[in-house]
């Protein structure tokens, strides 16, 4: 690793992070002291929320004791819950002070990934969300803020698009702006604006025909042949596309038998690429791939895309109100790390109103990153939950910004009308 590039954050590093410009310039630093000290008082609660969602992980549209948990905790800290909102568990935790004023969003995420638990650290954003919406809570009331708040409990991130149903359903239409973080490795209490990249799901079932695999294997039809040359011609087709995409994927079968030549198999496939134009392009030379394989074996084929997932959008506005405060109270910025190099389908919620989604650092150990065991491992520490208080207090900080300042919202919507029409 060079001189120039920040060093990852690791566990043994047990020096706190210091602000790259302590004590600068920020928007209403008594209002930010108040969430400082809401956040502070509730961190205690918090770590045990966050750890009691790490320690049950539950999948994709599975997420019903988390549900249960987050909704009882919203209620206790007197908001009004809506439970099963549009989506089974899915849920949104509502507070209004005054009459009139804008609505500010914020999510959290719930699910677990099969195999590794919270390898993605879902457990932190879920309690981010919170710790957001309760401080801007403290806030409105101190201040006598007529606004509404509006913490959404997003579930399936992985795999399930989530907010994509939600928002088809008309859960963000009321929300002025909606914010949420996510963590990742990066340097120390380093957090990131970068994007995200845009991905396509996609599903081929292969269809053959059974035989005895070494009597008489020439009366088969082999389903997996099929799904291990489109799996192949992925591979021959790989050194031909830019280097910014991606391309994965993994067989799924039923009923296989050593002895039984198979006529089931599936190749589920992500395609990913910076941009939706990108992607759009890597996917166009992708699909033939698999009707080829098909061919080559005899199988039929059914070829299923799931809905596309944007890139992220980060409205340059509210970032920089984020990296502001960051950089005076607990870190400093990156535009590299967080997760630039995955997906999610929030991408879709920022293409569709202003929206921020800002990595933030947590200690991991070399090969630890999202999506890991040693990840999950790295969700569930002091150091970890300590970060990501820091990141929700420059959230609701920004958040009650967007309440209050009729000028900022202003170049809040602007930023948002300009980067929609690139």
């Amino acid at each position: 690793m060079s001189s120039s590039t920040p060093e990852v954050w690791r566990p043994e590093d047990t020096v706190p992070p210091v602000p790259e410009t302590p004590g600068s310039e920020i928007f209403r630093p008594d209002i930010l002291d108040e969430i400082e000290k809401k956040i502070e008082a509730m961190s205690k609660e918090l770590n045990a929320l966050s750890l009691d969602i790490h320690d049950h992980p539950e999948l994709k549209y599975e997420e019903v004791r988390t549900h249960d948990v987050l909704t009882s905790f919203m209620s206790e800290h007197g908001f009004k819950v809506e439970k099963h909102y549009l989506l089974p568990t899915a849920w949104l935790a509502t507070y209004k002070h005054g009459s009139g004023g804008r609505t500010i969003g914020v999510n959290s995420e719930m699910d677990a990934l099969p195999g590794v638990g919270h390898a993605c650290g879902h457990n932190l954003i879920a309690i981010s969300g919170v710790a957001v919406a309760c401080a801007m809570k403290v806030v409105l009331e101190q201040f006598n803020i007529s606004a509404t708040i509006q913490l959404l409990g997003t579930p399936a991130e992985e795999g399930g698009g989530g907010k994509l149903k939600l928002l088809e359903k008309g859960a963000y239409k009321d929300m002025a702006a909606c914010l949420m973080c996510h963590p990742a490795p990066g340097p120390k209490g380093s957090v990131s604006l970068s994007s995200s990249l845009a991905i396509q799901q996609l599903t081929v079932e292969y269809s053959g025909h059974t035989a005895h695999a070494a009597l008489s294997p020439w009366e088969g039809i082999n389903a997996l042949d099929a799904a291990v040359l489109a799996y192949n011609n992925i591979s021959a087709l790989r050194q031909q596309l830019r280097p910014t995409a991606r391309v994965h994927g993994i067989f799924e079968g039923k009923d296989w038998a050593v002895n039984v030549i198979p006529d089931y198999a599936k190749y589920v496939c992500y395609i990913r690429a910076p941009n939706v134009a990108e992607l759009d392009d890597v996917v166009e030379r992708v699909l033939p791939c698999f009707p080829a394989a098909a061919q080559a074996t005899g199988c039929e084929y059914k070829l299923t895309l799931a809905e596309k997932l944007t890139d992220i959008h980060q409205n340059k506005a509210l970032g920089e109100e984020v990296a502001r405060i960051v950089k005076s109270r607990y870190g400093g910025i990156d535009f590299v790390w967080g997760i630039a190099h995955a997906s999610t389908d929030f991408g879709n919620v920022t293409y569709e109103l202003p929206s921020l989604h800002p990595g933030f650092a947590i200690p991991t150990v070399l090969n630890g990153g999202n999506h890991t065991r040693d990840f999950a491992a790295a969700a569930a520490t002091a150091t970890a939950h300590q970060a990501c208080l820091d990141v929700s207090k420059a959230l609701a900080a920004t958040g009650i910004r967007v309440l209050i300042d009729d000028e900022y919202f202003a170049e809040v919507k602007k930023t948002f009308e300009e980067r929609q029409r690139l």
